[in-house]
């Protein structure tokens, strides 16, 4: 099948090489000029706008594959419809709000054009040699795009979650439970760290993740950085957020469902940025007020 991808980073360049791989036809292209020359040099075929990515051929829909940032994904979507007819497919593999995904199903539908939400897990790795896929849209569409969704997922990681704006929901709260698992993961480590033992943190992290209970893909991820940095002394500290563990609380808080862990685990990511700690500050001096409890001068 020919598949017309939109977004060669990391992801993107490396489902195009796992989609190319099995069989497909892939046609790429991507707003930076440095991701273009990368994909074009991993062998993929790289076209330098719109207009030339999109060239159809006889008697067949256009298969349009998303993998772009999601504060993009809306304002594209309205610059291909015009280069779009009835029966094409978009589909939308990126972090997805699943609210704004709902919309683009609808925004799409009048002009008679396909969407499939696809929550994409798996990392790079997962990109390149079997990703995770739960995929979200109508079933006559998901019919027409099963083949290639497995063919590039990994054995049994592909599944058809519900109708549209589901799959983009279920990798949210996939990315939530992530957040949450991470987060403990890291407290564990800190807990490890502030003992008087002397611990081999990469040696445990590899003890772990033969037949204990937490083995997982993620001990696995701090095993291979411990090794590479046993006290992780290189790094800052500093965590991002893609927006989907924000997007959970929000959709939590309106639906009144509790999820303590994943909230926390969320505004410690916050709190891992904040480098002047005004709020502990105000607690320190407070403290320091009512109990003349010690208060820590910054070095002039």
């Amino acid at each position: 099948m020919r598949i017309n991808l939109i977004g060669l980073g990391k992801m993107g360049l490396n489902i195009a090489l796992n989609m190319q791989e099995k069989g497909h036809e892939v046609r790429g292209y991507a707003p930076s000029i440095s991701s273009r020359e990368n994909a074009k040099k991993a062998g993929i075929n790289v076209f330098d706008n719109y207009h030339a990515l999109l060239e159809r051929e006889a008697n067949k829909p256009l298969i349009v594959w998303l993998l772009v940032p999601n504060q993009i994904v809306t304002s594209l979507i309205k610059e291909l419809i015009p280069l779009l007819k009835r029966g094409d497919i978009v589909i939308d593999g990126g972090n997805s709000n699943f609210n704004r995904s709902i919309e683009h199903y609808e925004m799409l539908k009048e002009f008679g054009i396909d969407f499939i939400d696809l929550g994409t897990s798996g990392g790079q790795h997962g990109a390149r040699y079997g990703a995770n896929l739960m995929a979200g849209g109508e079933t006559r569409v998901i019919k027409v795009m099963e083949g290639v969704f497995k063919d590039i997922a990994a054995k049994d990681g592909y599944l058809h979650v519900g109708k549209p704006g589901s799959g983009h929901f279920v990798k949210m709260v996939h990315n939530g439970i992530e957040y949450g698992m991470m987060q403990a993961i890291g407290e564990g480590f800190g807990f490890l760290k502030a003992s008087d033992f002397e611990l081999d943190y990469a040696a445990i992290a590899a003890l772990w993740n033969h037949g204990s209970i937490i083995e997982s893909l993620l001990i696995k991820n701090i095993s291979d950085a411990l090794k590479k940095s046993p006290t992780l002394s290189d790094l800052e500290g500093r965590v991002d957020d893609s927006g989907e563990g924000m997007w959970m609380v929000e959709e939590a808080l309106k639906n009144k469902v509790a999820i303590p862990v994943i909230t926390q685990a969320l505004f410690a990511r916050y709190k891992s940025k904040d480098d002047e700690k005004f709020s502990e500050k105000v607690v320190a001096a407070m403290r320091n007020e009512f109990g003349g409890h010690a208060l820590y001068k910054k070095d002039e």
